[in-house]
């Protein structure tokens, strides 16, 4: 298999994927750190109208999947990923200036379209400079963007206790991550193989003249479920955290930090997932993950108005701690099941596990608004959600697929 011809060292290749990570790490963080204020800056009260405008993430996100499927053969990741988080950066910049509601609700739409655009180009990058460095690192690209993301809720916090406006800090990080994509953009890798996808299409061929049609894997099926829920609770997470320190634990501004808190553990636990694995098998991690957000949601759930209001933050950060710590591990973990268990050919059975988990951030915002209006509450929402958390550790319990050693 010929390698790609390199015009810059390997390292300088890779800290720049590196650094698109971490300027869509930021971006990311910036506008959901904003969201209450968002909420706010245009009246919207029902939180039926914010579940359907939250909706669009994710309808944008799925429009994202034929377009990238078109620019990336015709030309190439490199250039597919530049013109992808440039948009997503301009588009963030764009929200902090749209006049009304249905403009953000078109801003809100693009910005799915574009991040979804990114991860795919991006994580394309990622893989082939992992082809050149013969081992496994992407990790460490995921582990940046978590930190990066860390750092953007963190700098969002920072600004809301400033009272800077959402239109300031939206340009502030647009530049900063404008200027990490424009000294970087040259030693992203050049294109000039496509064996991976020759590779692919070859495996693909393959399976076809086996066998015209094959039920999934029985793991793929299971897999696609956790995957699916833990999809619900991340949504929830980045969606509503904020808005539940600010209207159901009636923090003020300065500690609406549900947002940051979840992105510091899942940070911490993505550099720590591979001391679990050491520890404990990949379906007893799982097991862990699933209880810590069964717990973590139920805590916030049953004392989110105790009287004494520091105990009540306390109490509910802790909460947010064990939800960030079980979202850090489920996704990464289940990666690495495909990789040891599965049978199927990897694209293959990615695709079919994406198509049962990709309506999870579809249901989540309607899910979260159809509870709290139809219980009266958001605590009720999140004490269902996390019962998904238990969902998860039955499935790891009794799944024979998940134990069964290759």
């Amino acid at each position: 298999m010929t390698e790609p011809t390199l015009s810059y060292s390997k390292d300088r290749i890779r800290y720049a994927v590196l650094s698109f990570f971490i300027a869509q790490g930021l971006c990311f963080a910036c506008f959901f750190s904003r969201l209450p204020d968002l909420k706010e800056h245009y009246g919207i009260s029902d939180l039926s109208d914010l579940a359907l405008l939250l909706s669009l993430l994710p309808i944008g996100k799925f429009i994202a999947i034929p377009s990238v499927g078109f620019l990336l053969p015709l030309i190439k990741s490199k250039k597919t990923t530049i013109i992808s988080l440039t948009g997503f950066i301009v588009t963030l910049f764009l929200i902090g200036l749209t006049p009304n509601i249905y403009i953000f609700g078109l801003m809100i739409f693009l910005f799915g379209i574009f991040w979804n655009m990114t991860d795919i180009s991006l994580n394309t990058q990622a893989i082939e400079v992992e082809r050149i460095y013969g081992k496994s690192i992407i990790a460490t690209f995921h582990a940046g963007w978590s930190v990066s993301a860390c750092i953007g809720a963190l700098i969002g916090f920072i600004f809301i206790n400033l009272n800077l406006s959402i239109f300031n800090h939206f340009a502030i990080m647009s530049v900063i991550t404008l200027l990490i994509v424009g000294f970087n953009t040259r030693y992203l890798l050049n294109d000039t193989t496509a064996s991976a996808e020759a590779n692919n299409s070859e495996i693909q061929k393959e399976q076809v003249k086996k066998k015209s049609f094959r039920l999934p894997e029985t793991i793929l099926i299971q897999l696609g479920v956790i995957w699916l829920i833990a999809l619900i609770i991340e949504n929830t997470i980045f969606d509503w955290s904020d808005i539940y320190f600010q209207s159901v634990i009636k923090a003020p501004k300065t500690l609406q930090i549900g947002f940051l808190i979840c992105m510091v553990m899942i940070s911490v636990g993505r550099f720590l997932a591979n001391t679990a694995y050491r520890i404990w098998s990949k379906t007893t991690v799982l097991k862990l993950a699933g209880s810590f957000l069964f717990i973590g949601f139920t805590l916030t759930a049953v004392f989110f108005d105790i009287d004494n209001f520091t105990l009540r933050i306390i109490i509910n950060s802790f909460g947010f701690m064990l939800i960030g710590l079980g979202i850090s591990c489920v996704v990464p973990t289940i990666y690495s099941i495909v990789g040891e268990k599965a049978k199927t050919p990897i694209g293959t059975a990615l695709t079919i596990m994406s198509s049962i988990s990709f309506l999870g951030p579809l249901i989540s915002p309607s899910l979260v608004a159809h509870i709290s209006k139809r219980f009266g509450g958001m605590e009720w929402a999140y004490l269902i959600i996390g019962c998904f958390g238990a969902i998860i550790v039955i499935i790891a319990s009794v799944s024979k697929s998940l134990k069964k050693k290759n």
